[in-house]
């Protein structure tokens, strides 16, 4: 069986282009200048997401994972759904004050300020070491994602690798997490 990182598994341009096309585009939202990746197209869109989460499953059943770890709350519908797939658990990183037991928290910056995020301070404690991937809809600034990868490591899990459907490239969120974690995307937008 190949490990992880030797295991590469592509989307082909269909595949590429079905995804690419159910995702709709907001102009000025959610304020002016702002071109906003719309994904409730592709998620009402059964072919794309179908498409989406199969290649997901065949990306990372070999990848041996223990959990999968959504973020608040778009990381949910894609996590939840994955992690059903693949046969292992789900883990929401919440904003703060979302989650009902002991938690730890990350703040991270923002362009106006900061921000936290936690989890659940015993999330991977039922699996020593625990393999975990972390997933969202996209990576822009890279603050929420950066946050919630350092979570996962400081519960004693690995976080192995970071998935997304969209890099926005030109917000540069992407090279930072890479210092923490591997990557990988589905769709580049420059």
């Amino acid at each position: 069986m190949l490990s992880y990182k030797e295991k590469t598994v592509t989307l082909s341009n269909l595949e590429r282009k079905i995804i690419e096309n159910s995702i709709r585009d907001i102009k000025d939202f959610p304020k002016p200048g702002i071109l906003f990746k719309d994904i409730t197209t592709l998620l009402n869109d059964k072919e794309a997401y179908g498409v989406l989460m199969n290649h997901l499953y065949q990306r990372y059943k070999e990848y041996n994972l223990d959990y999968i770890a959504g973020i608040d709350a778009r990381g949910f519908i894609f996590g939840a759904a994955l992690a059903q797939m693949l046969g292992i658990g789900f883990v929401p990183i919440r904003k703060k004050g979302k989650l009902p037991y002991t938690t730890i928290s990350e703040k991270y910056s923002l362009e106006y300020g900061f921000d936290e995020i936690e989890v659940h301070l015993d999330a991977f404690s039922k699996i020593p070491n625990a393999r975990v991937l972390l997933i969202d809809d996209l990576i822009a600034t890279g603050g929420t994602a950066n946050a919630a990868a350092k979570l996962i490591n400081q519960t004693g899990a690995s976080c192995v690798e970071a998935c997304f459907i969209l890099n926005l490239t030109f917000c540069g969120g992407s090279e930072k997490l890479q210092e923490i974690t591997p990557i990988y995307y589905l769709i580049e937008v420059e």
